[in-house]
């Protein structure tokens, strides 16, 4: 039984809830309407869901190709103990959204600070005097608007049935090829398939040249990186916390080589998990 199919034989899955968030369409679709997925208040609660085996798996947000890193979630990953064991990559479509479907009678807006970042220009353009709140989730958004005359959310168009709403507008996201990558946790990582990705975080000495010596491992050994974050090293004032992805898995013999090496060179270093790559054309596939 290969990964993906110990994923779909469990589905028990914890996301950013409520239902019809982006976290939830994510979810549906990498592990299809069968599962059994369990809204969470936070992306924290997410984490600890599967932690302490209230679920098999989690679904979080990580980046967004507009906005750039969730840091909630690259966050969580330093004290928590779950792996990562799969990516989804998803199209991301915001719609404006209110009981009556009329732009003159919104007098505000609610939603998640990445979906008012991510239409920041068409709502300058469109509602330049409308007032906007931030809300814990598109889906928290909905629900508010549904019980409002006055208001409007900003949420995806799973959301319109869900919470009784029509559509003011449909995709107002400035940008027509914003994505979303989303991680799947789990307490165990995936096996290799032959085209991986690894997640690393790390923390290095505050002295000169220490970050462009451990780059130089992963650089000696042909190895592609495919982002690098810092965020920083919450206690400690000017201390950072550096998460990397690259290609490859940790039973290739060249990778376990570069971890052994980069371990002699960083003050601590966490493998968060080897998994599948998804395929960036997915990301243009539209789900909602």
């Amino acid at each position: 039984m290969d990964e993906k199919e110990k994923i779909e034989a469990k589905r028990t899955v914890a996301f950013l809830g409520p239902p019809a968030t982006f976290s939830h369409m994510a979810c549906i679709q990498h592990f299809g309407d069968s599962a059994r997925m369990l809204p969470e208040n936070t992306i924290q609660d997410v984490f600890e869901a599967v932690e302490r085996e209230k679920t098999d798996y989690g679904v979080v947000p990580v980046e967004n190709s507009t906005e750039g890193p969730v840091s909630l979630t690259l966050d969580s990953f330093i004290p928590s103990e779950v792996k990562i064991c799969a990516e989804i990559m998803t199209r991301i479509s915001h719609d404006l959204l209110s009981l009556s479907g009329v732009a003159g009678e919104v007098q505000k807006i609610y939603s998640h600070p990445q979906a008012l970042s991510q239409c920041r220009e068409w709502l300058r353009k469109n509602f330049p005097r409308v007032r906007l709140e931030e809300t814990a989730s598109t889906a928290k958004a909905a629900k508010l608007a549904s019980e409002d005359p006055q208001a409007a959310a900003i949420a995806s168009s799973l959301a319109a049935p869900l919470y009784g709403l029509k559509a003011v507008a449909s995709q107002i996201e400035d940008h027509l090829n914003n994505g979303t990558r989303f991680l799947v946790l789990g307490r165990h990582g995936a096996g290799r398939t032959g085209r991986d990705k690894i997640s690393v975080l790390f923390i290095i000495p505050h002295a000169p040249g220490t970050l462009f010596r451990v780059l130089q491992v992963f650089y000696e050994k042909g190895i592609n990186l495919t982002k690098i974050e810092s965020r920083p090293n919450k206690g400690k004032p000017w201390e950072y916390v550096f998460f990397i992805d690259f290609e490859g898995h940790a039973t290739d013999p060249h990778v376990a080589q570069a971890l052994d090496q980069v371990k002699e060179r960083v003050l601590f270093v966490k493998l968060l998990g080897s998994y599948p790559q998804c395929p960036q054309e997915s990301s243009s596939k539209r789900t909602g």
